[in-house]
């Protein structure tokens, strides 16, 4: 949602996000408490989250965070169980995306992830620019890995590697897990992908089938990588995870997923 010039009235992310809880989906990253400047579109997680009945979901929330103010406003709410942060493995990246150095931001996250565990919540960490990037900053699986084993230093066990501008690829894919799954076997290691509408499954296939479980989707791959080459990378669709794996394999309701399809077009698609 955030992408959107348009603000969504607060009851229809609401009513939208209560459609998602009721597939049981494992996970829902459902709003984000950052700066109202920054993201205008976000600024009524509070309010959207004040209006989600989760007396009948197995879905934990997960809320995006960029500093310590917004930990401390996210871990304030008890329903949320995860909190995620984007920590970009290029510096020039890091700088433009939350104003800090890589150091700055390591300090940064040391600091959310003491909040974090004081509150029985965990963390999501998002290497950002985890498939390369286009500045010229170093990119290999060492560097990878060098920001993947400090942070796990801080018992922060869940990552997704992120391809924040759409240059993910089977061989970097493969490249990427391959090496790092088998080194890490406490981490759960996920995949965050974009993808062009014709390459989607060779890029589901190559993280599966180099060990990774954990992906991350957006209903028809709305959202978009802004920083993208190509103007049809977009988001990885849900559905197509689920023409992969299988609904079966994945515990999500069909009928409640095909419900939820429906319902975001009322929020993507209208106005």
């Amino acid at each position: 949602m955030q992408g959107r010039h348009d603000f969504i009235p607060t009851e229809l992310k609401a009513s939208y996000l209560q459609t998602l809880l009721a597939c049981g989906f494992d996970t829902l990253d459902f709003g984000s408490f950052v700066s109202p400047k920054a993201i205008p579109q976000m600024r009524d997680t509070a309010e959207v989250l004040a209006r989600l009945d989760l007396s009948e979901t197995r879905t934990k929330l997960l809320a995006i965070v960029a500093n310590e103010r917004g930990a401390e406003s996210a871990l304030s709410h008890p329903e949320i169980a995860y909190l995620g942060y984007p920590f970009s493995v290029s510096e020039t990246f890091q700088l433009r995306n939350t104003n800090a150095t890589l150091t700055e931001s390591l300090e940064r996250v040391k600091r959310i992830q003491e909040l974090t565990l004081a509150a029985n919540k965990e963390m999501v960490l998002y290497l950002s620019m985890g498939f390369g990037n286009p500045y010229g900053d170093p990119w290999n699986v060492e560097v990878v890995e060098q920001w993947l084993s400090r942070l796990a230093e801080l018992d922060i066990r869940i990552f997704q590697l992120s391809d924040t501008i759409g240059v993910s690829a089977p061989a970097n894919i493969t490249y990427l897990f391959s090496k790092l799954i088998p080194r890490y076997p406490d981490l759960d290691i996920g995949a965050h992908l974009h993808t062009t509408p014709n390459t989607w499954r060779e890029k589901i296939a190559a993280a599966a089938e180099a060990g990774c479980r954990r992906f991350d989707g957006a209903i028809r791959g709305f959202g978009g990588c802004p920083m993208a080459r190509d103007e049809l990378t977009g988001n990885m669709p849900t559905e197509n995870l689920f023409d992969y794996f299988g609904f079966a394999a994945t515990g999500v309701d069909e009928g409640a997923f095909a419900r939820a399809m429906e319902a975001s077009g009322a929020v993507f698609l209208e106005g």
